[in-house]
């Protein structure tokens, strides 16, 4: 009863902050053909605690990207509130032609209590849908944040989220052992309270920008 009081009072007190305004779609420019990324998910992917995608993650993402003077393509397709069932189903067929897809998703999955096994299957069955649409394209599992650093969230209601959040990041890093797909865990010290939107649980454009930084480094490596 006091996890569901406390839900309820979470979800009833949070501020409600809109996706970020502005393309989907963008280039930073640069030397040669464009590498073409495209990041796929959930609220993070759709912007919220941002303006605009240019100071959202995949903006930010691009931009780390181009930083060797190559030009950057990108695309974010991206929905609030979005599971990974829902992005397999109806943000999949939304991408275009990529050579990298990062995949931002697990923290609705965590407020839904998905297991660990069912959130594996469901990522798994997403990332052979997009490689059908796509073909062999690679993949980066960005890991799926640590709740237990989310100040919006009272306990015990945060330990229990914490726990289910772990659970599934260790289920979403067993996907490695496909070809091509790599996960990246997420390093609890960028979640320090400068890097939240005022929601106190979205990032702002300080969290979009560390994170996009680590999944550089991660695909440049």
């Amino acid at each position: 009863m006091v996890l569901l009081a406390q839900a309820v009072y979470v979800k009833r007190k949070t501020p409600r902050l809109p996706g970020a305004a502005g393309p989907t779609e963008g280039l930073v420019p640069g030397d040669g053909e464009p590498f073409r990324l495209a990041v796929l998910g959930e609220s993070t992917v759709d912007g919220v605690g941002a303006a605009d995608h240019e100071e959202a993650l995949t903006g930010c993402l691009a931009r780390e990207l181009a930083r060797d003077g190559r030009a950057v393509r990108w695309q974010a397709v991206g929905r609030t509130g979005a599971n990974a069932r829902v992005v397999r189903a109806e943000l999949v067929p939304l991408l275009r032609p990529a050579d990298l897809v990062v995949i931002a998703l697990g923290v609705n999955d965590t407020i839904e209590l998905r297991t660990a096994a069912g959130y594996r299957r469901d990522l798994l069955r997403l990332v052979l849908d997009l490689r059908g649409r796509l073909g062999p394209v690679d993949v980066l599992l960005a890991g799926v944040p640590p709740m237990s650093r989310f100040p919006a969230l009272p306990r015990p209601l945060r330990d229990v989220l914490s726990t289910r959040s772990t659970a599934l990041d260790h289920a979403a890093a067993t996907l490695e052992r496909i070809p091509g797909v790599r996960h990246l865990p997420m390093d609890p010290g960028l979640l320090d309270p400068a890097a939240f939107a005022s929601d106190r649980f979205h990032p702002g454009p300080v969290g979009y920008a560390r994170w996009a930084g680590t999944l550089a480094r991660a695909v440049i490596s």
